[in-house]
């Protein structure tokens, strides 16, 4: 079975990033269509270009933490059934034994 990169606890912390996508994408489709200051090619380009770079650096940005939480998450699950199987293991030990008094 593959692994996923984002489980859905993961998915759930990365919506917050769909607001702020959501108002790049409104603000990109309402300057092409309403043009509200007229149609430069120059100014225009560089207005939209401005704004779906920083719509691609937020969806990189999203990629990457998300990777990083999910990778966390991981290493701390995995350091907690490690620590819960020492503590079982080292229990297993000291029930054979009498203690000394």
């Amino acid at each position: 079975m593959s692994e996923k990169v984002f489980d859905r606890e993961t998915l759930l912390d990365l919506t917050v990033n769909v607001i702020p996508f959501g108002i790049l994408v409104i603000f990109f489709v309402g300057y092409l269509l309403f043009s509200p200051w007229g149609f430069d090619s120059v100014i225009s380009g560089i207005q939209l270009a401005i704004i779906a770079v920083f719509g691609i650096g937020l969806m990189i940005l999203t990629y990457y933490s998300g990777a990083a939480v999910s990778k966390a998450e991981m290493r701390t699950e995995a350091a907690l059934e490690a620590e819960e199987t020492a503590e079982l293991e080292s229990g297993d030990e000291t029930d054979g034994e009498e203690t000394p008094e």
